[in-house]
């Protein structure tokens, strides 16, 4: 009888094998150990040079590109692709990059420039005298709007966000406290109130029909007292209401930030000078005030468009 092997087939003399057995395998000569030490090293010099690299070309003073940390070098790198994305070379960018420093300081607020998404595309250079915060730093909030919104206002910010894209060209406004340095919180006790005014606008320089851009205004919903004055009673309104909120009296200071005498007021609703926009949270909060778990100030407070006697809305947290 012939035997063959198994693994080649070819015929055997008995109790043997083509493969040598385990015990009489000659023993392997160890590889010898290298470090990969120096490898990672040469990996983050290599990423460093590119960073640096990536760093000359951005469109910032020397002074603040050496400042940059490679958190920020990459937000302004990625915040620069969202921006040709959306704006290739030789089409027509937003209004916004395209004004200097002066016409920027006479703005009341700063621009702001989103992708369909959500996604930060421009925001102006003097958004720092509004919220203490540069570009940069706050881009290192995150890259998205919502990251440097107040967290109980992102659902209200998505359904405008989503109402605009739905309806390109119509204006819609959210408000919400916008994060702020720590200085700016310091001084001022806290984030400051931000009204973003804006709409979607198309974009025809891309391929895609639907491709849009939203353009707003953000601006400082209440003026912040100077320092020493955060007790003028002449930036705040005082007014008197009967149970369904008519007013029985008022300050004097109403003439001054809303235009109105006293006497015109005396009478009128509280409804009746609000926003259609605002006048559920303005609801909301006349009843939490009626049952009593809206008796603390930070407890009752909102922020609500007031009509001003000259036919323009107040922004005013009441």
């Amino acid at each position: 009888m012939t035997i063959f092997c198994s693994h080649c087939h070819r015929p055997l003399q008995a109790e043997m094998s083509c493969l040598p057995r385990r015990d009489k395998q000659a023993p392997s000569a160890s590889k010898p150990f290298r470090s990969t030490k120096s490898a990672s090293k040469a990996r983050r010099d290599q990423i460093n040079v590119e960073l640096q690299a990536l760093r000359s070309l951005l469109p910032i003073s020397a002074q603040e590109k050496e400042r940059l940390s490679y958190l920020h070098t990459m937000a302004l790198v990625c915040l620069r692709l969202r921006g040709a994305q959306l704006f290739p070379p030789g089409t027509s960018p937003p209004a916004g990059p395209a004004l200097g420093t002066e016409l920027l300081s006479l703005l009341p607020g700063f621009l702001l420039v989103l992708s369909a998404d959500g996604k930060l595309v421009y925001i102006s250079e003097n958004v720092a005298q509004v919220l203490g915060l540069s570009m940069v730093e706050l881009l290192a909030q995150g890259d998205t709007i919502f990251d440097i919104l107040d967290g109980r206002a992102h659902e209200d910010a998505r359904k405008k966000l989503l109402l605009a894209q739905e309806e390109p060209g119509r204006e819609v406004t959210f408000v919400s406290e916008m994060r702020t340095s720590k200085a700016f919180r310091l001084q001022h006790g806290g984030n400051r109130a931000v009204a973003v005014r804006g709409r979607f606008t198309a974009l025809r320089c891309l391929a895609s029909p639907s491709a849009a851009a939203f353009l707003a205004l953000c601006t400082p919903v209440a003026r912040l007292p100077a320092d020493g004055d955060a007790g003028s009673q002449d930036d705040l309104i005082q007014s008197t209401h009967i149970l369904d909120m008519t007013f029985t009296d008022v300050t004097e200071s109403v003439t001054y930030h809303l235009g109105y005498c006293r006497e015109e007021l005396i009478g009128q609703s509280w409804y009746s000078l609000l926003h259609p926009e605002d006048t559920d949270l303005a609801a909301a909060q006349h009843r939490a005030v009626a049952l009593g778990t809206g008796a603390g100030p930070a407890a009752g407070s909102a922020v609500l468009r007031v009509l001003r006697r000259d036919r323009t809305w107040a922004w005013l947290r009441v």
